[in-house]
């Protein structure tokens, strides 16, 4: 596979304004004042919303606290019931990717008159309805630079995926120090993820070098400071570097986005309730050693990027990202998360129906061929 060559167009979103940088997540609050906005509506989990005051916020501020891992369509809803009460003027996404995708949604759907099966896919929503800030807590989704929601159907178990430009941030505030608290083998999952971003926006069949650039420096952070962050949680270089790595990895998701592993990687959530990163972290070195004969000098960058040997032999690829994933602690085998055999051909059927990501993969993936993933990591 080539690479896309410069005269390709590319559209490249971002929040208008980006604050990166320990100790900035009082900018929230300084930000919304400075604008006269009073009705506040904070998206978060329930371990964020208990410091809500590191946002540094005025006036009426509602919180919904109730946020779920792989929030679903009823935990939408419950946001949503708020939303339509509260009416803000400001929804501020307050956690991981699941708060921050959720709050995408409450910023654009209630008063609407639009469901979150009318806006499934690209460029369906109406508006904005709100001002949207983003600060994660975690650093893998990149959700705070992104223009995706993903909720999942429980009655399908599969992601519902919108997107819209009314979905991005108004400003992002990206705070290392918010991330101290997050454990060693969260630490590793989210890190893995945002690795993911940027690995399979790079290898991927729309990547474009103006993306790349993002990508390669993203891998580059990962494979220096995720070992470094896991090793100290309280290492703020490396907590930094992790923020700034999941950053680009957003930027990634935007004009290009992820391809296969993410697609894999999806059935192990919505049904089996895998959290998001640690299942990336799992399926990762499977796709990207079953991509490299088609991507073979990008997968030689990846692995350099990452500190490890260059190489583009499937086999040799697998065993040093394998290794490097198993080193950070993460879970690699799917019994270990109690996922049974019997159940690995349904979601190797879900896995292949996700077009719109398997069609991104530089290597084209049969059932079988997804099936062999599962079985592999079994």
């Amino acid at each position: 596979m080539s690479t896309m060559d410069l005269t390709t167009p590319i559209d490249l979103l971002r929040p208008p304004r980006v604050v990166f940088g320990a100790g900035t997540a009082a900018e929230t609050g300084r930000w919304v004042r400075e604008r006269g906005f009073t009705r506040i509506l904070v998206v978060a989990d329930a371990f964020n919303a208990a410091r809500v005051d590191r946002l540094g916020l005025e006036g009426d501020v509602t919180v919904f606290a109730d946020i779920k891992p792989e929030p679903d369509v009823p935990n939408l809803e419950a946001l949503l019931a708020v939303a339509e009460r509260v009416e803000p003027q400001v929804v501020i996404g307050f956690g991981g990717g699941s708060a921050m995708d959720l709050a995408k949604l409450a910023a654009v759907l209630p008063g609407s008159g639009q469901t979150i099966r009318d806006v499934v896919g690209p460029e369906k929503v109406a508006g904005k309805r709100a001002v949207l800030v983003q600060v994660p807590t975690t650093a893998g989704t990149g959700s705070e630079v992104g223009t995706r929601a993903l909720v999942t159907d429980p009655a399908t178990m599969s992601k519902l995926a919108v997107q819209s430009v009314h979905m991005l941030a108004d400003v992002a505030v990206v705070d290392p120090d918010l991330t101290l608290s997050v454990p060693a083998a969260v630490t590793a999952a989210t890190g893995v993820d945002a690795l993911a971003h940027c690995v399979e926006a790079y290898t991927n069949r729309k990547a474009h070098p103006l993306i790349d650039l993002y990508a390669l420096e993203g891998i580059r952070l990962v494979g220096r400071f995720l070992p470094r962050a896991i090793a100290d949680g309280s290492d703020l270089e490396a907590r930094a570097g992790l923020s700034l790595a999941s950053f680009y990895g957003g930027i990634c998701l935007g004009p290009v986005n992820t391809a296969a592993g993410h697609a894999v990687a999806y059935p192990l959530g919505t049904r089996h309730h895998i959290p998001h990163g640690a299942a990336n972290a799992l399926i990762f070195p499977h796709v990207l050693a079953f991509n490299a004969p088609a991507v073979s000098a990008k997968t030689a960058a990846v692995l350099e990027a990452l500190g490890l040997p260059a190489a583009s032999d499937p086999a040799a690829v697998f065993e040093a990202a394998y290794g490097w994933c198993l080193e950070l602690g993460c879970t690699m085998r799917l019994s270990a998360f109690g996922v049974p055999e019997a159940d690995l051909p349904r979601m190797a059927e879900e896995a292949h129906a996700i077009r719109r990501l398997l069609d991104n993969n530089p290597r084209d993936l049969s059932r079988e061929d997804i099936l062999g993933m599962y079985r592999a990591a079994a």
